[in-house]
């Protein structure tokens, strides 16, 4: 959650390392992800295109794999590159139930896809290393630090993905039963202060926008949570960052120690951010500030320290970025524009080819839990955010300024601030359109899949994540998939 790098957010856990960035570097206070989903918005991180763009629509429909990333365009220019853990933009590693999750969304049914959110602590005060392959990862690129990069030659670009923070799979439910313990130690709990943490408005059943009522049953959260079980939740999560924060220490220390510090860029950001019962809901998904709000940092030579940069950016704007960093022509046709500029502390006036950089910043998302194409614009003190068609479902709008918490929907009240901000919206991307194509999408490969399982279809269907409301009325919600197809 790109809140917990600046005030207030940052008070609730302590992150050293993402404060030692901020103190010799530059943190973005509105960056954004461009869909608030794991494969989606590395796609779209990796290409510097919009996801309907990349028609990277969930978690198995990522960038083609001959789809030449930024670091391929680096490595082309005499860069030597290396990448460790969690890429996850051709296709994520996610389980069928995912995948028919997203491609059944417009089917007239609700049914629990996630098991209830949980915490589990692990270990005792001096067990440090909580996620395993994570630590691994980093001990991998730490080892190419002081064992490669310092022998090297040419400039070299490193990527580190880890899979932290992110709520886990529930080990005695069965992947069937969804992902839905945030688990740490108490090494980590001890970097959070209970005192901090906000305990976020209960909104009842009724007073929801019927996406969100959608998204809070499915994840399995319309039930009742005591404000303890929500501040574990929310402690738990702010742990698993503090492990996080750590991981990149161990890059800065290894960058520091080989001599390597001085004249390297250090970017640090992340795919979505974690909603941790706000809302009532958990995970992503969502185009909430805890879901859709991720954290850009950069420090390294050139770049102005202790600046804090409110304009709105997003992920698509990593991939000019670093090819700006590097010397190398930016590609016209990209959706991002590069942060060079606004990191050097200059004013735009050296405009790009391609005209000076928005005001605006484009998210939306296609995937499960979530029953409509979403499309999020981001603008001055506006949250603009739609659905479907633009008309079928009522759109929101928030006063971020008035409103940090985005508890009152103000759309009905401001018709002529909503109609301006879906004309901008409808000049970046014709979203009735990309709706259309991706319900038309998750048809074909519904039925694809169906077909393939044959005889089998029924048991498998039923035995998904949602086995558990499903197995009560089976024949009912077949009924309701055929009637959708």
């Amino acid at each position: 959650d790109g809140r917990l790098t600046f005030y207030p957010g940052n008070q609730t856990v302590d992150l050293p390392f993402i404060n030692f960035m901020k103190r010799y570097g530059t943190v973005f206070l509105n960056a954004y992800t461009n869909s608030p989903i794991c494969c989606p918005s590395r796609a779209a991180m990796w290409s510097g295109l919009f996801t309907h763009l990349t028609e990277s629509w969930n978690n198995f429909e990522g960038l083609d794999p001959d789809y030449v990333t930024w670091m391929d365009l680096m490595e082309k220019h005499g860069y030597h590159t290396q990448k460790y853990g969690k890429l996850d933009f051709t296709s994520g590693h996610h389980s069928v139930s995912n995948r028919v999750e997203a491609w059944t969304r417009d089917v007239d049914f609700l049914l629990r896809q996630e098991g209830r959110p949980m915490v589990n602590l692990t270990g005792d005060k001096k067990h440090v290393r909580v996620m395993e392959a994570d630590w691994q990862n980093t001990d991998k690129a730490v080892n190419w630090i002081k064992e490669e990069a310092i022998n090297l030659t040419q400039p070299f670009v490193l990527y580190l993905g880890l899979n932290l923070p992110h709520p886990y799979p529930s080990p005695y439910a069965g992947e069937n039963f969804g992902s839905s313990t945030f688990l740490t130690s108490p090494y980590w709990l001890e970097k959070v202060t209970y005192d901090a943490i906000k305990i976020p408005r209960w909104s009842s059943l009724s007073e929801m926008h019927p996406v969100d009522y959608y998204s809070s049953y499915t994840k399995n959260c319309t039930g009742e949570f005591t404000k303890q079980e929500v501040r574990n939740i929310r402690a738990f999560y702010y742990a698993m960052c503090a492990e996080t924060d750590a991981m990149l220490g161990e890059i800065i220390s290894a960058l520091r120690d080989t001599g390597l510090l001085k004249k390297t860029i250090v970017v640090f950001t992340a795919d979505h951010g974690e909603l941790a019962m706000e809302h009532r809901q958990f995970y992503k998904m969502s185009m909430y500030e805890g879901s859709s709000h991720v954290p850009l940092l950069v420090m390294g030579p050139g770049m102005k320290e202790q600046q804090q940069i409110p304009n709105p950016v997003s992920l698509v704007d990593i991939y000019p970025t670093m090819l700006d960093i590097a010397g190398i022509p930016v590609p016209r046709n990209l959706s991002g524009y590069s942060l060079i500029p606004l990191l050097r502390g200059k004013a735009e006036n050296k405009v790009s080819p391609r005209g000076p950089r928005p005001s605006w910043v484009l998210s939306e998302f296609h995937g499960c839990n979530v029953n409509s194409s979403t499309y999020m614009l981001r603008t001055g003190q506006w949250k603009y955010i739609t659905y479907s068609d633009g008309r079928s479902v009522l759109p929101q709008l928030f006063d971020l300024t008035a409103d940090p918490d985005e508890l009152t929907n103000i759309a009905i009240k401001f018709p002529v601030i909503v109609h301006s901000l879906d004309k901008i919206l409808r000049s970046i991307v014709n979203y009735p359109k990309v709706s259309s194509s991706v319900q038309e999408y998750n048809k074909r490969q519904f039925t694809s899949w169906k077909q393939s399982l044959g005889q089998n279809y029924s048991n498998v269907i039923a035995n998904l994540r949602w086995h558990q409301d499903w197995l009560k009325e089976p024949k009912k919600y077949e009924n309701a998939i055929d009637k959708w197809l």
